[in-house]
């Protein structure tokens, strides 16, 4: 009686629903994909990946976040692993690559328990549990102590970082430039730790020159040249004043209507301009600096007022080119030149001058006291090494940062991996917990894997190194990334900051985990009656 009811339409028509177990098995697999893609980027034999944009410029790079920031996706799951590169980049600044390579494996060691059936929550557990341990061992005894003055140390740390990266080459020259800016721009105010670099290490690109050239520089560095050209542009020892108000007579906001009577009200009117401006310059003058910079602009009657007093003024600065500059010479930015007094200026810059590089200008205030903020000036052949340069100095930047916030060293070349894999291991818990303990092997394989060494081998004798590690102290044994050889990673000195590692696992469990809890995806952009559109434009244009 009841046999032939039509089955009932909850969701419109035009929406895609795909649920259960496929989905799962769908969503491993575009994590696997975007790992595959980021893999061969991983160690020192890292290969570069060149892609183009749709603007038609191109960026060449090893940089797992570069490139993901470059690839436009479709699958939901793999936008949220590409995500997971850009949360690593901002939060510790390095270890993008592998953190994406991980949690790519995490994900596919869950594949063979999704099809025997075993219920997604189960797995997460195991897999929660497996990474609170990683943690509690990482914390404790598999990592060591770092002096932060011991400078030797610090470098081979950042060393360890730079080695993977196209400025390897030039190493030593990059590692003591990050080292010199994070040093400068570190303040320890009673107790608070604050290394900002994003906002006081300035990276100033200027192509032509040897990559060698590039420096920190004890101080400012700035795109601008004098407003006059009979100011002067050479100054020892300046004086110098920051200001953020014009040296311009103000304009109405909006139309403003002045009636005239007579024509001595025109005149008198013009000269009260040159009044304000005269005194605006008098205030400055009074206070007998050298040297004024302010954010906004500077009129020819003004350049003449301070010229005659022999002061340089350069004028429209950005907000944050002009913190910097009173970070470094101890300056205080004043909004009024009326509030002007002796301990706004600022008398810690040793040296002022403009030298033309390339057939621009460029503005130094350089050999500060005590700078706490600094420039760093990369010179590169072209525009993509420069660009390639910078973002692997500010890598560099970030694991010297880290040191600095938290002194904590692990092992590198996959060493820590297959240590903590073994603790995982020796708990003999069947299941998902062990296949983390796998999973993470995928770092020291796929180092192995890029140098073209015999990886089944290479694991195998690592895997057995750890094994019978009894003594005292962590096991520092791992892939050699240059050769594929298994080497003591004291000898070889390359270390790594526990920061990086714990957010690296933290990132890469936990999104394994939100992946395998996803058991339905609903879409609403399939057209109707028609084949799903496979590029994005397509589906722009199919939406209706």
């Amino acid at each position: 009686m009841f046999g032939g009811q039509q089955p009932i339409l909850v969701l419109s028509q035009n929406t895609k629903r795909e649920s259960g177990r496929k989905v799962q098995l769908e969503n491993i697999q575009a994590g696997k994909a975007i790992a595959d893609v980021i893999r061969t980027c991983l160690g020192p034999q890292a290969m570069l990946k060149m892609l183009m944009d749709p603007m038609g410029g191109i960026v060449m790079t090893n940089d797992g976040n570069a490139i993901l920031r470059e690839i436009t996706v479709q699958h939901p799951a793999a936008k949220s692993m590409i995500e997971i590169a850009r949360t690593q980049d901002e939060e510790v600044g390095d270890g993008t690559t592998s953190v994406i390579v991980l949690a790519g494996e995490m994900l596919a060691a869950a594949e063979p328990f999704l099809q025997q059936q075993i219920h997604p929550t189960v797995i997460i557990r195991a897999y929660r549990e497996a990474l609170e341990d990683i943690v509690n061992h990482l914390q404790s005894d598999l990592s060591v102590q770092l002096d932060v003055n011991d400078k030797a140390k610090m470098a081979d740390v950042v060393k360890a970082c730079v080695g993977t990266k196209f400025i390897g080459k030039w190493s030593d020259m990059a590692v003591k430039i990050a080292l010199d800016a994070v040093e400068t721009v570190t303040l320890n105010e009673n107790g608070r730790l604050e290394v900002d670099i994003k906002r006081y290490a300035k990276v100033e690109k200027i192509p032509g020159g040897a990559i060698e050239e590039s420096c920190v520089l004890k101080g400012v560095m700035l795109n601008k040249d004098v407003t006059h050209p009979k100011m002067r542009r050479y100054i020892e020892n300046p004086r110098i004043v920051l200001l953020d108000c014009s040296l311009e007579y103000k304009k109405g906001e909006s139309q403003t209507n002045v009636e005239i009577i007579g024509e001595q009200d025109f005149t008198r009117m013009l000269q009260i301009e040159e009044e304000f401006v005269q005194r605006v310059c008098a205030d400055i003058i009074a206070v007998k600096p050298d040297l004024v910079f302010t954010e906004k602009g500077v009129s020819d009657l003004a350049q003449h007022y301070l010229l005659k007093a022999g002061i340089t003024a350069i004028r429209r600065l950005r907000k944050t080119d002009n913190l910097r500059i009173a970070r470094a010479c101890g300056a205080t930015i004043v909004n009024r030149t009326e509030e002007l007094t002796e301990k706004d200026v600022g008398t810690g810059a040793g040296l002022f001058e403009i030298k033309k590089i390339g057939d621009e200008y460029f503005t130094f205030v350089t050999q500060c006291k005590d700078p706490k903020a600094c420039t760093i000036l990369l010179r590169g052949a072209s525009k993509d090494i420069l660009n390639e340069t910078e973002r692997n100095l500010q890598d560099a930047l970030h694991v010297a940062r880290n040191l600095v916030l938290e002194p904590r060293l692990v092992a590198g070349g996959g060493a820590v991996e297959m240590a903590a894999s073994q603790l995982l291991t020796r708990k003999q818990v069947k299941g998902p917990y062990t296949a983390v303990a796998h999973a993470l092997e995928i770092i020291p394989r796929t180092l192995a894997q890029n140098c073209g060494a015999n990886t089944i081998r290479a694991l195998t004798a690592l895997r057995a190194k750890h094994a019978s590690h009894t003594g005292a102290g962590v096991c520092a044994w791992g892939i050699d990334g240059e050769s594929g050889e298994i080497v003591d990673m004291n000898v070889k000195n390359i270390w790594e900051p526990l920061a990086v590692k714990l957010q690296t696992y933290k990132t890469a469990v936990e999104t394994a985990i939100l992946l395998l809890r996803i058991d339905d995806i609903v879409s609403g952009s399939k057209k109707r009656g028609g084949n799903e559109p496979t590029n994005p434009a397509a589906m722009a244009q199919g939406q209706e």
